[in-house]
């Protein structure tokens, strides 16, 4: 079933924001609602979306491959995101990411064997003061954490897992 027929009106709403002449500019919040119908944005979510816009797969799949905030493939349910950008790197961040991958027994990129939590690096959150830090991206929203430790993160996996049953 295509993202038009799941969510009708949604799309109707986004789509008419935009001229005819300027319907690609509804490309991210249409790429938005594919990833929270299925925790990420797939093939076909992808295909259809090009077809209501009337623009590539190509152009599409540019879109989801630069934002980190777009996923072409499934992992944890939420996702930990830490700055290691080189300021961020000069306050402890690398150290914090690789201490807690060994906490959660995984490596960067990789999920809890739970399938909870993705943990992954990423460029710039713009929060370089205020490193460690990260952006949590849960199904509803995204949540800034700084001057975080290893036992601060542990503390917020603890209560993800508590508030998921």
């Amino acid at each position: 079933m295509s993202l038009a027929e799941k969510y009708p009106q949604e799309v109707q709403q986004i789509l008419s924001k935009y001229p005819p002449h300027g319907k690609r500019s509804a490309l991210m919040p249409l790429l938005f609602i594919a990833q929270r119908d299925e925790g990420y944005i797939s093939k076909a979510a992808m295909q259809d979306i090009a077809a209501l816009l009337d623009i590539t797969e190509t152009e599409v799949a540019g879109v989801v491959g630069f934002y980190t905030l777009y996923h072409e493939e499934k992992e944890g349910k939420y996702r930990i995101q830490v700055c290691t950008d080189l300021p961020c790197a000069l306050r402890g961040a690398e150290g914090f990411m690789g201490d807690l991958c060994d906490h959660l027994k995984i490596k960067a990129g990789e999920t809890t064997e739970d399938g909870l939590v993705t943990v992954e690096a990423v460029m710039c959150l713009a929060a370089c003061d205020r490193a460690p830090m990260f952006q949590l991206q849960g199904p509803d929203a995204i949540e800034y954490h700084e001057h975080m430790t290893v036992e601060k993160t542990m503390e917020l996996i603890g209560e993800l897992k508590q508030s998921e049953g």
